[in-house]
């Protein structure tokens, strides 16, 4: 007689990590339920798996009774659910604080074996960002209810579906001037699915709980890194460093038209409280545990990012061609600069 497959509950599995994680999951043989406020908006998870094997289920983690009733039955857990910015009902304290330790007490309550927690580097319950403080807050909260839990925090994540590569990249489509606030701050980018291997080390009990640190092999400052993704577009562009007071100037100014327009303007460019994190490196510090730790190898940017920034080259998935023609006449290529 058969044994059923095991069972994950993915919150916020339809996200940018959490997708990896459900189809990585998929593969591994599980059944993968991702929870989701709108599952209508999920389905495009379902084919990660065979039929039934992966699917949308509603759940909104600011509710007892939907968290409860989507961890019943699981045999593990992961929450990839936060927010950098607040919106309406999706304030820090909501997602980052309450949401968390929702989804770790209702696993202690329901019996589950494995919970793994996504935050972020820089997570500190001291720390001047709202952002970050909520975090190390939840992280707290989940390890007071459910102390073996998997911490995993990861630097500026990057993959197809980014916000951070991607986002300058379509500025620098629209602007000959590329403003850097926290130009010289370190980040140390990790590749998503090296973040959802991480938790499915978790999630399939091949490492132990605590907490990890994930930062990919390439440490460098925002503006190397900017400029280096100026070069793979194919895009000359003015990279300008601004002091952090005219940034927080800006930031509070977009964040109070955010707020007198009740929610018709939703600030996407750049928050008062998003300023004071860039103030702060964001790299693994001395004796974390890492990605080494468990088992993974990091990942390069150049052996990604080239794969979904081809589109933001003047002519897209041709630039290569064209840039060979313009070689033939012994015109020079955009990318000799």
């Amino acid at each position: 007689m058969s044994q059923s497959p095991k069972v994950v509950t993915i919150f916020g599995g339809s996200g940018f990590v959490g997708r990896y994680i459900a189809r990585r999951m998929a593969k591994e043989g599980w059944r993968v339920q991702v929870a989701v406020r709108r599952p209508n908006e999920a389905v495009f998870v379902r084919p990660y798996g065979v039929v039934g094997q992966v699917e949308p289920i509603l759940a909104n983690i600011r509710n007892d009774s939907s968290v409860a009733a989507a961890v019943a039955g699981s045999d593990a857990v992961v929450n990839c659910v936060s927010t950098l910015q607040e919106q309406g009902k999706q304030t820090f304290e909501a997602l980052n604080v309450d949401g968390a330790a929702r989804i770790a007490q209702a696993c202690a309550a329901a019996g589950v074996a494995r919970l793994v927690h996504i935050s972020a580097l820089g997570a500190d319950v001291d720390a001047d960002s709202d952002s970050a403080r909520s975090k190390g807050e939840g992280e707290a909260a989940v390890l007071a209810a459910f102390p073996t839990a998997m911490i995993l925090r990861p630097s500026v994540i990057f993959g197809n579906e980014d916000q951070f590569f991607n986002r300058f990249a379509q500025m620098a489509q629209f602007t000959p001037v590329l403003p850097l606030f926290g130009g010289n701050t370190r980040f140390q980018p990790v590749y998503v699915d090296d973040v959802a291997q991480a938790a499915c080390k978790g999630v399939l009990g091949q490492a132990a709980g605590g907490i990890y640190e994930l930062g990919g092999p390439e440490v460098g400052s925002l503006n190397s890194f900017v400029k280096r993704l100026l070069g793979i577009i194919r895009r000359r562009r003015l990279v300008v460093n601004k002091p952090f007071f005219a940034g927080t100037i800006l930031g509070k100014t977009l964040d109070m038209a955010q707020a007198l327009s009740l929610g018709i303007f939703t600030n996407t460019i750049l928050t008062a409280d998003q300023v004071k994190q860039l103030r702060h490196d964001n790299v693994v510090s001395d004796g974390a545990k890492t990605l080494a730790d468990l088992g993974i190898s990091a990942t390069s940017l150049a052996s990604v990012v080239d794969q979904y920034l081809y589109r933001y080259r003047p002519s897209g998935q041709y630039a290569e061609l064209t840039e060979s023609a313009r070689h033939m006449r012994g015109a020079p290529t955009s990318s000799e600069f």
